[in-house]
């Protein structure tokens, strides 16, 4: 049974939330801050998601994503808002969240969103086969779920970040737009995908940088999408 962790300031939220994950097997966990949210996860080691509201007391949620990513914990997290500005999104995705819903939401939209996070996460964890890859300055296993550079330095990637680095990678010189990007990795349609993807591409681009000295190892091919060439 999936653990999932709720974080909100608003109680009956969070009760809904928790309702709706019940009846789908899940185990929820509530907390009410973003204090109160890191006390669970040391308390509860096994949690598998985190849904985490952005604006809440003691410390907001913002704040929270920044943290886990910080400590390279890749755990995925949806988040909630009563925000629906494009920037507002941007920003959460950029701190390091998986996916992001607007409040006020339908329950069963942020289901579809929780089950593909999951999903999405244990096809990983779990894959069986031998997927290693290397191209240009990196070493990328699909089976660990790891990303490394040729002299061994660790790339802690989150989960959609080394779907997309992954999916670049086995087709080296393919040009993938944000559309086929979006559908292929986060297994949804949306119409924000290429303001999605975007972020996410630029996190990933940081984090590669960072690590290798500052090689470009992702290419942008304007108007068209992304590849990472051979």
């Amino acid at each position: 049974m999936s653990k999932i962790l709720i974080v909100d300031d608003d109680r009956e939220i969070v009760d809904l939330l928790s309702i709706y994950c019940k009846n789908e097997g899940y185990d929820p966990i509530k907390a009410y801050d973003g204090v109160d949210a890191f006390h669970k996860l040391e308390e509860n080691a096994d949690i598998q998601l985190i849904i985490l509201d952005v604006m809440m007391p003691k410390k907001d949620g913002i704040s929270v994503v920044r943290e886990l990513r910080e400590q390279n914990n890749p755990i995925p997290i949806l988040m909630l808002s009563a925000k629906s500005a494009d920037m507002d999104k941007i920003q959460g995705l950029t701190t390091g969240a998986d996916d992001y819903v607007s409040k006020p939401f339908n329950p069963l939209e942020v289901m579809a969103r929780i089950k593909s996070l999951l999903r999405r996460t244990t096809m990983q964890a779990d894959a069986a086969e031998v997927d290693s890859i290397e191209i240009g300055p990196l070493i990328i296993k699909k089976d660990s779920h790891e990303v490394k550079t040729l002299n061994g330095k660790s790339i802690q990637l989150t989960a959609l970040e080394f779907g997309i680095l992954h999916l670049l990678a086995s087709h080296p010189n393919r040009v993938f737009s944000a559309d086929e990007i979006f559908e292929r990795v986060w297994q949804q349609e949306s119409i924000v995908s290429a303001k999605t993807v975007m972020v996410h591409v630029s996190h990933l681009r940081d984090k590669i940088e960072e690590a290798t000295g500052g090689e470009k190892v992702i290419q942008t091919v304007w108007g068209v999408g992304y590849k990472i060439g051979e």
